[in-house]
């Protein structure tokens, strides 16, 4: 059994090191998705992640996997192509587009496609709020890749990130990466294992060590609101050194 949260979104969240191992990382349920549960959840790197229509699970898992904001590592063949490209890069122009695109982008072994109707709402009204942020890749007016997560202190945490043509979320990755590691913020969430992820740059991190590391960050000073100015459309060829 795993306890189950109260109406009352002030209420803590059990200690992280009581989450299941099977499931892995599983620790509680219930509650809700407003800006206050899920603020103070992020704080502890607990995560909401659940099918629509289900019970909302929060979860811990160990070990968690992390990029670098130094680390994130794309091809010498992908970075000779970025020298030539036209597509080009914004930051909290289209939150809620890149979260719908996340949810309709079917990729096995990656949470996407478990981004419903209530997950949109709660997180759009992170982002009206200054605290959920998305990097896009643009060509055009088209959006082609993006990321979005929740920032608190100068910890990023990922959600999840979309390829409307083949390199899109690379590019936003790396994007997010270059922004955050020049702001000195270190490290990016990824939540779970992938060897997508890993080819990538990620790692892992046990459990109580990416505890203490966030418990540092979340307490120094943001950066909440837009992060427009940050990349007002400046162009991918950029990230190619």
């Amino acid at each position: 059994m795993i306890p189950v949260l109260p109406a009352d979104p002030d209420t803590p969240f059990p200690p992280v090191e009581r989450a299941l191992r099977q499931p892995d990382g599983l620790l509680c349920a219930g509650g809700d998705l407003s800006p206050t549960r899920l603020l103070n959840a992020y704080r502890y790197g607990i995560f909401p992640w659940f099918n629509p229509g289900e019970p909302i699970l929060w979860w811990s898992p160990d070990p968690r996997m992390v990029f670098r904001t130094d680390g994130v590592r794309l091809s010498t063949k992908f970075r000779r192509g970025l020298r030539h490209g036209t597509w080009t890069l914004r930051a909290d122009t289209a939150f809620a587009e890149v979260m719908r695109a996340c949810a309709t982008s079917p990729r096995p072994g990656q949470r996407g496609t478990w981004i419903g109707a209530g997950m949109i709402d709660a997180y759009v009204e992170l982002h009206r709020l200054g605290h959920a942020h998305s990097v896009e890749v643009f060509d055009g007016e088209r959006l082609v890749g993006g990321i979005y997560g929740v920032a608190i202190g100068r910890m990023f945490y990922g959600e999840s990130m979309f390829s409307g043509e083949s390199g899109g979320s690379k590019i936003a990755l790396a994007a997010l990466a270059r922004l955050l590691r020049d702001r000195g913020w270190p490290l990016i969430d990824a939540q779970v294992e992938s060897p997508h992820l890993r080819t990538l740059g990620a790692e892992t991190l046990p459990r109580d060590l990416f505890a203490r590391r966030i418990a540092a960050l979340v307490d120094l000073p943001g950066v909440v609101g837009p992060w427009t100015a940050d990349l007002p459309g400046l162009p991918v060829s950029g990230l190619a050194d």
